[in-house]
């Protein structure tokens, strides 16, 4: 790896900013030519498949991979004494985002570091040894075989793309970056005390900067099932959130504060060579300034539990290259659902259903939503009966009566044992649905009734059966203000979603 000098890092800076967070934040026409920082640049591609021709910025899609390494170099055994981590280390967050020909939308694909998928054979390119093919390898070990550019071939070969930059980024990049922007607001429906990652919060909304910021998009034990998906949610929200702060307090305009995050970005950051040389990343950075946030999507790589190892995660075949072909046909990922209406007015077929989500199941492959030609025909029953499911509404939106509105509302849909249950102290953000074990599909039905993101039902709660926590973004009404949306049976959320993350109990 070699070092790139100043002379280079306006432009680089700026890719950064406008990139990485996904914020317009490198939507720079400052002068930053004292900055005392210099960038590491390697290898775009290690593998076999780099022949693809340069992108071109002012009408091809982009697509750029970025990676949190954890590596433990120069930390002091700060973070563990890991061997393997001592020089590359792995990949603690892989992110693969797409910036459209359009420039009218940015879909952020997270990819599990416990994926088991084909590494290619990757050459380093300070030592020149070749580490063979692996099949069933664990995806984020692949930056240890040489570097990111080992990354980038295995995931080529996974998602049928060929990324055109990336951006790696150390543990020191997270705690700088948020210690300079003021922190980043989260949401916890638990008291958090990590022992493994250090994490310490209380229930609701914090602000994190430094090394709770940096245990916050770490932690694999605090939420959800204790694995990879729970961390990938809280990654997700973590990034929405910071891209709503820095849309929101006029970072664009703040000359100052651009500097500082400059210079916290450039001490931290490895980029490929051919980044590092594009002579116009001012126009690069100008493709996402004006995007939407409910454009900005943060999506999972639909996976699955590997049966011989339930530690690991698998692609589930036909909703990954589902996605991938979505990708690479530069599509929209919040507007499958109505691509796949359109076609079903146009070639009525006897062999799709439609939920009363709205939601297509082709009854050929048993794959919901995911953008194929099979239309919707008839309606399903639900596969419960309303009247008899046990609800529990409980107000945290701050506004009196809540809980009751919303009880009395689901009664009159049917569910005749929705109650208004104790309020808890304090308030939440967004409004929830938890559910316990054998309540999932009434969950997402009265979601479906009350305007409830899908990012916001969550598995977990005291309660038996369903509880509706209504949040502050519910204080009227019987139906929530609509924002952006992934579609199908995609999971993730839009930067304009509010989340809050369920411990799991670990």
């Amino acid at each position: 790896m070699r070092a790139v000098r100043i002379p280079l890092w306006l432009k680089l800076t700026t890719a950064m900013l406008a990139l990485g967070l996904v914020a317009g934040v490198g939507f720079v026409a400052v002068k930053l030519v004292a900055l005392r920082s210099s960038i590491t640049s390697a290898p775009l591609n290690l593998g076999t498949d780099h022949n693809a021709l340069p992108v071109d910025q002012s009408k091809d899609p982009m697509q750029i991979l970025l990676l949190g390494t954890d590596s433990r170099k120069n930390t002091g055994g700060k973070y563990g004494g890991d061997p393997s981590s001592n020089g590359s280390g792995n990949s603690d967050v892989m992110m693969l985002m797409q910036l459209s020909a359009d420039r009218q939308r940015v879909t952020v694909v997270s990819l599990p570091r416990d994926l088991l998928t084909t590494i290619p054979a990757c050459t380093d390119p300070q030592t020149g040894q070749t580490y063979p093919e692996q099949q069933f390898a664990q995806l984020n070990m692949a930056l240890g075989y040489g570097g990111p550019g080992c990354t980038v071939a295995a995931v080529n070969e996974l998602t049928g793309l060929q990324i055109d930059h990336f951006m790696m980024a150390d543990f020191n990049a997270v705690k700088e970056l948020t210690t300079v922007i003021g922190g980043v607001d989260v949401c916890v429906n638990e008291p958090i005390h990590d022992t493994y990652s250090k994490l310490v919060l209380p229930a609701g909304v914090s602000s994190v900067q430094g090394e709770q910021a940096l245990a916050f998009l770490r932690t694999r034990h605090s939420f959800g099932d204790g694995g990879d998906r729970g961390r990938v949610r809280a990654q997700q929200s973590f990034l929405a959130s910071m891209v709503r702060k820095l849309t929101s307090e006029g970072t664009l305009t703040d000359v100052p504060r651009l500097y500082s995050i400059a210079e916290a970005v450039a001490r931290n950051l490895t980029v490929d060579d051919g980044l590092a040389q594009i002579p116009s990343l001012l126009a690069l950075a100008d493709r996402v300034k004006n995007v939407n946030l409910s454009k900005v999507a943060f999506v999972s790589l639909p996976t699955e539990l590997y049966e011989p190892d339930p530690n690991r995660l698998v692609m589930k075949e036909a909703e990954g290259q589902e996605l991938f072909r979505i990708l690479r046909e530069d599509g929209d990922v919040t507007a499958i659902d109505k691509q796949v209406s359109a076609k079903a007015t146009e070639t009525p077929s006897a062999d799709a259903t439609e939920t009363t989500t709205g939601e297509v199941v082709s009854q050929t492959d048993g794959t919901a939503g995911s953008g194929s030609p099979e239309p919707a025909a008839t309606e399903t029953a639900l596969s419960f009966d309303p009247a008899t499911q046990p609800i529990q509404v409980r107000n945290e939106s701050g506004a009196g009566q809540r809980a009751e509105a919303v009880a009395k509302h689901l009664q009159g849909l049917g569910y005749a044992q929705a109650t208004a249950a104790a309020a808890e102290d304090g308030t939440s953000p967004a409004t929830q649905i938890l559910y316990s074990d054998g309540f999932e599909d009434v969950a997402h039905e009265l979601a479906n009734q009350l305007g409830v993101p899908k990012a916001s039902v969550l598995a977990g709660g005291s309660a038996y059966g369903v509880s509706v926590v209504v949040g502050k973004d519910f204080t009227s009404g019987n139906k929530l203000a609509a924002t952006g949306k992934l579609g199908g049976n995609l999971s993730g959320q839009t930067a304009d979603q509010v989340t809050c993350q369920q411990s799991g109990g670990f």
